[in-house]
């Protein structure tokens, strides 16, 4: 008996001790400079601190090599310093910003504030890895299960189309597309940033149980955490992760006119020069495709059309106009061009279907006739330096200012599952595929800085990926049709793109399909129903960080809409000047970017604690002052598209008169419901009415407006009426002080469009309105640039409903102030 016993006990010692060990060998961890390494449940787990508030996660299948070299993140680690304690399983590594918690058990990780406070933790159900055939290597599928809080806001992800700003109960299947451009970057309403560093087709999904990334290829699962103590912050740490965003050249903010598509040198020079000739502000024209010639030659980078003969005059002309032109390139060669020539014998081109589909330029494609068009491979390092030589050769030595990359994701159309099986200079298509806008926006950014500093890269381009805002590159939303509710879906998805750390986003106004609304009304333009959705488009696009109007089937210029004192031509001219006089307030938002991470396009959640604006898709701040509510229903005409002007009452085949009709359809004033975030109160723009914020208020409004509000203590500068950018110096601004709160501005100068602000030549003056003592302080000027303005006039404004209203008062100033760079004090 005594003998069972102990046997008996023996075994449970014995397996005491096996238990004992297995634990032991479970929770055995090793320290790292970075931060730690271990092995929990078959996967190799590695925390690296980046900086106090950013830590990467690396998992790995045990005993897997693998090399992960991020094409998005340009930070190397800093040394950080950082404590480490455990406690039973839980390793807790403490840097000065943030605590991240390991389990060695579980292998569940959990991010939180230094007091201890959760922001973000993996769920139980953890990472997972899925055997894959990737082309022939063998590599994963990966997933990364998150749980976030239920009451959590979570934004960002790049653009989507889906008309909401919250991703909560979301699901969406990240490849690369015309109108979608995916960005695995997300923000939340706690304060924090996830960065998931993966380029494949991804899946993001988020349920009430869990959420979720799952990626079709992965060597590793990566991702990084950044702690912000608010979504600005987030950003902040996102853009010191992958880049900052340089400054953009002052015109670029200017009003830019383009269609599809200029169809001679005369056509374009005759654009500027009408609008010069009317004395509508224009700083920029654009040059769509076939500029090359036939669509076997396509994007050969040069003047192959006998329509545009003489380039360099061409683009002499349009500067002489004080004006600004850049042209269209794309990412796929024809077969007749010196570049596909060059590039395919080298294994640089991606055989599947793009865009144009056909070598003939018949409508809908001749397939009977292919094009042969093929994408190039961005990947390659010497495919990009081909890339830059012919359009270095072709293009950038004549002069042109900037470069629109259209089809940057890029066009894939006739997919089958076997292209992603391409193979690509990083491995297979599959692979790389989200970073391929990244890859190629910057070949071309980071040749042209290398070449010249001479100008600011401006680069537009229709797709983006993680990183990309370093590039001086301005993302516009893809060929979206003209309609309301197209309209009413850019204002989220632009938001979404900003809170993915890229700042610089834009539309093309009035939308680019718009074809049903020229039936009955010949070209469309004075179709009222495309009328007032145009001028809606047109004033929303007016508070985006590029103005520009845009779009096939209807022409876009100002006067086919009609002439001066006529109802839309005076809707339209009214928006534009309205821009113009926001410039030194959007160059001094752009400083803000480069200089402290901010963000343009501002979603109210980034600026109020108000549960209200957690999911409001309609409604923005631009800059940090104004709140934008676009006009995105139909007012006055039908939101269904009519095959006649049957809503006017008019036939149009008995009576033409333009200003009749725009008389009779808009010479009402409608009006539309408005939310004021809480915390503040709000200045009417153009009433200067003042309002407590937290309530829904009716906005009257006419055609020609659409509902501004300036938050109390906002310091707001306005610049002289121009015909372009830079046609007048700053040296009378007018500075509007917005009482009911303390507030600072801090007005941003340099010599415009050259580097040299990199170096220290620009100049800053800080702003600050004391509500209490009604004292505005002018600060001592800091810096100096070539041509800067040594004295100037400050003409201050303190507003009140007695004051002049709307664009530039002219009148009723308070004070007018001599500056000359020595701090003044004015007492209002």
């Amino acid at each position: 008996m005594k003998n069972a016993f102990l046997s008996r006990n023996s075994k449970y010692m014995l397996l005491l001790a096996m238990f004992s060990f297995s634990s032991l060998v479970a929770q055995s961890f090793q320290k790292t400079a970075l931060g730690i390494k271990t092995k929990i449940q078959a996967l190799d787990v590695e925390v690296q601190f980046y900086s106090p508030t950013i830590v990467r996660v690396l998992k790995s299948p045990e005993g897997v090599a693998f090399k992960k070299e991020s094409l998005s993140v340009t930070k190397k680690p800093e040394s950080t310093k950082f404590t480490m304690q455990q406690n039973g399983d839980i390793v807790s590594l403490k840097s000065d910003k943030m605590k991240v918690d390991l389990d060695l058990k579980s292998g569940k990780m959990s991010f939180n504030t230094l007091a201890g406070a959760s922001l973000l933790n993996e769920a139980a159900s953890g990472a997972n890895f899925t055997d894959f055939n990737d082309a022939g290597s063998k590599t994963y599928s990966i997933n990364q299960n998150f749980a976030l809080d239920k009451d959590e806001a979570i934004y960002g992800l790049g653009q989507q189309q889906r008309g909401q700003l919250s991703l909560r109960n979301a699901k969406i299947n990240m490849v690369q597309g015309n109108v979608d451009d995916y960005v695995p970057f997300l923000v939340s309403t706690k304060g924090y940033g996830l960065f998931w560093d993966n380029y494949s087709p991804t899946v993001f999904e988020d349920k009430p149980e869990v959420t979720s990334f799952r990626s079709e290829v992965g060597d590793c699962i990566d991702y990084y955490f950044m702690i912000g103590g608010n979504i600005d912050g987030a950003i902040a740490g996102m853009r010191e992760l992958t880049g900052q965003a340089p400054m953009f050249p002052l015109w670029t903010f200017g009003y830019w006119q383009s269609k599809e598509r200029y169809k001679s040198q005369n056509e374009l020079v005759g654009v500027v020069g009408k609008y010069r000739e009317l004395g509508v502000p224009l700083d920029g024209i654009i040059q769509d495709w076939q500029y090359w010639g036939n669509n076997y030659l396509w994007n050969a980078m040069e003047f192959l059309n006998t329509e545009f003969p003489n380039p360099k005059k061409m683009v002499d002309d349009i500067h002489n106009m004080n004006a600004h032109v850049i042209i269209s390139i794309w990412n796929s060669f024809g077969p007749q061009t010196k570049q596909f020539r060059e590039m395919q014998p080298k294994g640089m081109l991606l055989n599947f279907g793009t865009w144009p589909q056909s070598g003939l330029e018949t409508w809908p494609p001749n397939r009977d006739y292919p094009s042969g068009v093929q994408p190039y491979d961005p990947y390659n390092p010497e495919a990009r330096n081909i890339y830059w030589k012919y359009l270095s050769k072709g293009l950038f030595s004549v002069g042109i200012d900037g470069w629109w990359i259209d089809s940057s994701e890029p066009d894939h159309l006739d997919f089958k599952p076997s292209d992603f099986d391409i193979k690509t200079y990083l491995g297979s298509f599959r692979k790389v595929r989200n970073a391929f806008p990244l890859m190629a926006v910057g070949g071309v950014s980071e040749h042209q800085r290398a070449e010249s500093s001479d100008k600011r890269i401006f680069i537009l381009t229709r797709s983006a990926f993680a990183g990309q805002q370093r590039y001086g590159a301005n993302t516009w939303s893809g060929d979206v049709n003209s309609s309301w509710q197209s309209l009413r879906n850019q204002i989220p998805a632009g938001l979404n793109f900003s809170m993915s750390a890229i700042p610089y986003w834009n539309t093309d106004i009035g939308g680019f399909f718009a074809g049903a609304y020229k039936k009955g009304w010949g070209d469309g333009t004075k179709n009222p129903s495309f009328q007032e959705l145009y001028v809606r488009w047109m004033q929303f696009g007016a508070f985006t960080p590029m103005m520009r109007s845009h779009g096939t089937d209807i022409p876009r210029e100002i006067y086919n809409f009609g002439k001066k004192g006529e109802t839309i031509y005076d809707a339209i001219a009214k928006t534009i000047d309205l821009r113009y006089s926001l410039l030194p307030y959007i160059y001094s938002a752009s400083w803000d970017i480069t200089k402290n991470q901010s963000t343009m396009m501002r979603a109210l959640v980034m600026d109020f604690d108000d549960k209200k604006v957690v999911n409001m898709n309609n409604e923005y701040l631009f800059g940090k002052s104004i709140l934008i509510a676009p006009v995105v229903h139909a007012q006055y005409t039908p939101e269904t598209i009519v095959k006649s002007n049957e809503e006017t009452g008019w036939n149009k085949n008995e009576d033409t008169n333009v200003a009749k009709i725009q008389a009779a359809t808009f010479g009402q004033a409608k009006s539309t419901k408005v939310y004021l975030p809480e915390g503040t109160s709000w200045f009417d723009f153009w009433t200067n009415d003042t309002f407590k914020g937290g309530q829904e208020i009716t906005k009257a409004t006419t055609i020609d407006e659409i509902p501004l509000y300036i938050k109390s203590g906002s310091i707001i500068p306005f610049g002289p009426k121009v015909q372009y950018a830079t046609e007048k110096k700053w040296d009378n601004l007018e500075i509007r002080i917005y009482p009911g709160a303390d507030g600072e501005f801090t007005l941003y100068e340099d010599e415009n469009d050259n580097y040299n602000y990199e170096k220290g030549a620009y100049s800053t003056i800080i702003f600050k309105w004391n509500n209490k003592t009604q004292t505005l302080t002018i600060g001592k000027r800091k810096g100096n640039f070539n041509g800067m303005l040594k004295n100037r006039t400050f003409n201050i404004v303190l507003v009140t409903k007695e004051k002049g209203t709307g664009i530039r008062t002219g009148k009723n100033y308070d004070k007018t102030v001599d500056y000359d760079g020595k701090q003044k004090n004015i007492r209002l």
